[in-house]
């Protein structure tokens, strides 16, 4: 590839860089409102999430024209290959959490008419573990991070820990308060929707090892703890 050429290519990713970093902010931003929502029982915050969503689906498509603009027109190959593939995996990714995130907006709106039914603190642990979850892939890829990737994978097991539990409380809540059973399914759903986030975090996460190394590690290929210990020290020398 001649100099000329491949300077051109650096500058569309880098292009493809700040818009899918954008997309990733406003995506972290509608979270961390949605669960504000929620907590304050704020209607107001959680309509702006709800019509905030539309933005993020306009920039997942433009994002997704982009790529597909420079795979046509540059013919990448390696690392600048994997680099496009990744962003297009990772801007899908972001713009469904950001519909779960709109999803937790939703449940806030039903909250904010709702004073008698109480909201565990779990919850918020388990969202302020989803959203650091989200804002280190997200690192990861800006930095091309390895280590903080496999953090990400690590940390994914905790949340869904989380959501078993508040699956158990759920059930006895269910039996204690039947009269709130619509409400509590509402709540229950957050922790299904902030599963699904740190899930896409994961993604995300495994994207950035594939752009970097060129390793798969999808399709429910979960590391053991030895060999997550192993990888992240692997990944810390060759960083």
């Amino acid at each position: 590839m001649r100099t000329s050429t491949r300077v051109r290519l650096r500058r569309k990713i880098e292009k493809l860089n700040t818009s899918l970093l954008s997309l990733g902010g406003k995506v972290e931003e509608n979270l961390r409102m949605a669960v504000m929502a929620l907590e304050r029982r704020d209607a107001d915050l959680a309509a702006q999430v709800i019509d905030g969503d539309a933005q993020v689906d306009r920039a997942e498509v433009d994002l997704e024209e982009e790529c597909l603009e420079v795979l046509a027109l540059h013919q990448p190959v390696a690392i600048d290959l994997r680099h496009i593939i990744g962003a297009l995996k990772i801007n899908k990714d972001l713009e469904r959490a950001g519909d779960l995130a709109s999803n937790i907006a939703e449940t806030a709106l039903h909250f904010a008419s709702v004073s008698h039914v109480e909201v565990p603190n779990d919850y918020y642990v388990m969202a302020h573990k989803t959203q650091a979850m989200l804002k280190k892939s997200l690192d990861a890829f800006v930095n091309t991070a390895v280590r903080l990737a496999y953090e990400v994978l690590a940390e994914d097991d905790e949340v869904d820990w989380m959501k078993h539990t508040l699956h158990k409380q759920f059930e006895q809540r269910l039996r204690k308060e039947p009269e709130a059973m619509s409400s509590l399914v509402h709540l229950f759903l957050v922790s299904r929707h902030l599963e699904r986030i740190s899930d896409h975090a994961t993604n995300i996460a495994e994207e950035v090892i594939y752009i970097v190394t060129g390793e798969i590690v999808r399709h429910g290929q979960k590391l053991g703890k030895e060999k997550r210990s192993s990888s992240r020290a692997l990944s810390e020398d060759t960083l």
